[in-house]
């Protein structure tokens, strides 16, 4: 069991998986930030992605679509590197060489997703909140914060809030771990059926195509708690005053959701999902090309061969 924790073969699913994941995010960082800002402030139109973004460049500066770049690719890089080196790992130590099957490929991204959320979310807290300083906001009720840079944001949230406001979003985000275990379940799923027991490559195309299709579903069904994740992170809204975190919890993202669809329908849940799905498909389409490149490329220059990559 220790060799398989700290086994090679994870180490480089989990440095192929940062880097293709930092890459891709890089390339489509403006549409996240098209997203955030859809998400959060709620006096915003849901127009299309283009337009959001012309408006913010226009309001905001040429730049300001990137802002917050820095923190939020330190937060994914540390992120998918728990995650994929958790992944890999676990599913190694369960099968042993056997074949993966649809529902351990579940079980297992449940599990890594659980440790990855416990471990980043105060990384996560604090790229949201750099991420959005500085905007120019329709809700006149959000208050404007000074942080200048991701240690200084530690240093104010954790003396204006309390140690607890960098788990903020936690319980949701706890929910969200079967965002990438769906995901990965797919894209796995789909592996395996186009490559029917033939040990074989998957080309460019296919890699792209299957991690688009797999991202997609999982943002789709489980957007309306990201937006509520998004809105917990930034830190502007009352908390219930309960004894019970779980109680008080559960209650905040239930008055959240029911507030918000008061205001907006049901369709208001769902507020800012084009640029997520644009961003997030496209993005995690990439990062799987990237990623299965890196690690094929690692696997064969440092010598282990194929197999040791393709049984996974």
């Amino acid at each position: 069991m220790t060799s398989e924790v700290f086994s090679y073969e994870s180490l480089v699913h989990a440095v192929a998986g940062a880097a293709g994941s930092m890459t891709a995010m890089t390339v489509f960082f403006p549409l996240d930030t098209a997203r955030l800002r859809l998400q959060v402030d709620e006096n915003r139109k849901a127009k299309s992605t283009p337009a959001i973004l012309a408006d913010i460049v226009k309001e905001e500066g040429l730049l300001a679509p990137y802002r917050g770049w820095f923190p939020v690719i330190c937060s994914l890089c540390c992120s998918n590197f728990v995650y994929f080196y958790c992944f890999h790992w676990m599913k190694a130590s369960w099968l042993k060489g056997r074949q993966s099957t649809p529902s351990i490929d579940l079980i297992v991204g449940i599990a890594a997703g659980v440790i990855n959320v416990l471990l980043t979310t105060p990384l996560w807290v604090v790229n949201t909140r750099l991420k959005l300083q500085g905007s120019k906001f329709r809700n006149a009720d959000i208050r404007p914060t000074n942080y200048s840079g991701i240690l200084d944001a530690f240093e104010q949230i954790i003396c204006k809030e309390g140690v607890g406001a960098l788990w903020n979003g936690t319980f949701p985000s706890l929910l969200l771990v079967l965002n990438p275990a769906i995901q990965f379940m797919i894209y796995e799923g789909l592996k395996r059926q186009l490559r029917r027991g033939a040990h074989r490559e998957l080309s460019s195309l296919e890699v792209f195509i299957i991690g688009a299709v797999a991202k997609a579903v999982a943002t789709a069904a489980t957007y309306p708690l990201q937006t509520i994740q998004s809105i917990l992170r930034f830190g502007q809204f009352n908390t219930p005053k309960e004894k019970s975190k779980l109680l008080s919890s559960l209650k905040t993202i239930k008055g959240l959701l029911v507030n918000r669809a008061r205001k907006h329908g049901v369709l208001g849940l769902f507020k800012g999902l084009e640029a997520k799905l644009l961003q997030t498909v496209l993005t995690a389409a990439l990062m799987f090309l990237l990623y299965e490149k890196i690690a094929s490329c690692t696997f064969k220059v440092m010598g282990l061969g194929s197999p040791h990559y393709k049984k996974h």
